[in-house]
């Protein structure tokens, strides 16, 4: 049985009991986390953190997610993942507990705070280099997208309308643009400049996303953050998104058309490459 944090307490995941008047559960009133360890080091925990802290400001909940550095660690080493090949943590915080009223509660009350941890699988090489498929959907979210809610409904459902599908991925699409998938960040890659939505309140600012801008620039790839329009990701030579989880993914066929020639491109291929490296540099000790 896993071994998970509740409040300060680490606990068996069956003996986890959150109150029904948690505004988590009323309003989906809090933010979440999700970070990757690899060989248990994490991948740029320290932003992360940073953007949790940044949208429980937004949403004026009165926590310091420095104290979770400690639990990633230590969920990590309960669970028996301290040494897996990859590994992630999900941390949720909330307002807390209080009676139903769409106000916050006055006083405040102590904020909400879980955490677990579980072994996820890298993508797989050889389904990695068929590529990946995906459809579009409208864009319904909440104008601050930036801010990672636990309010994830529309993503649900756009990521369910893949299922139905038959495809992998779901990406939105806003006033003709291309803004983002339902869990991941978008990039299209035209005459080898790798293009991605500029961060804004439109779009999550995702933490492998800036990694793999990063990547690209040391490795001489150009890049621009604009808008991305939606008939223009036929003639893209490459689609790809990025996330904790997915890491650099492919994208062979939107909506049932091919892109690029049905073929995971040159761009793709040396930023998962590079990401694969990073990724070995910082299990090794390497790097930080």
């Amino acid at each position: 049985m896993s071994v998970v944090y509740l409040n300060g307490a680490y606990l068996p995941a069956a003996e986890a009991m959150v109150p029904v008047d948690d505004r988590g559960f009323l309003f989906a009133d809090g933010i979440y986390e999700v970070a990757a360890a690899y060989e248990g080091r994490w991948l740029r925990l320290d932003a992360h953190l940073a953007r949790m802290a940044s949208g429980l400001a937004a949403l004026s909940i009165d926590f310091d997610p420095a104290s979770l550095v400690a639990v990633h660690d230590e969920l990590l080493r309960r669970n028996g993942l301290a040494n897996a090949p990859a590994a992630i943590v999900y941390v949720q915080v909330t307002r807390g507990v209080a009676p139903r009223s769409h106000a916050f509660p006055t006083p405040a009350v102590a904020p909400t705070v879980y955490a677990f941890a579980k072994e996820f699988r890298r993508p797989d090489p050889v389904r990695w280099s068929e590529g990946y498929s995906a459809i579009t959907v409208p864009d319904p979210r909440w104008a601050r997208c930036d801010i990672k809610s636990i309010a994830l409904l529309p993503n649900v459902l756009a990521q369910q309308s893949a299922v139905a599908a038959g495809v992998d991925d779901a990406l939105f699409v806003k006033d003709g643009i291309a803004i983002e998938g339902a869990h991941n960040n978008l990039f299209a890659v035209f005459g080898g400049t790798a293009v991605t939505y500029p961060k804004s309140n439109y779009i999550l600012p995702g933490i492998t996303r800036d990694l793999v801008l990063d990547l690209a620039r040391a490795r001489g790839i150009p890049v621009e953050e604009r808008p991305i329009r939606l008939e223009s990701l036929w003639d893209a030579d490459e689609l790809f998104t990025t996330g904790t989880t997915t890491e650099v993914r492919p994208i062979v066929s939107v909506d049932g058309r091919r892109v690029g020639g049905g073929r995971v491109g040159a761009v793709a291929r040396t930023l998962h490459e590079a990401f694969s490296e990073a990724v070995g540099a910082l299990a090794s000790g390497a790097v930080t």
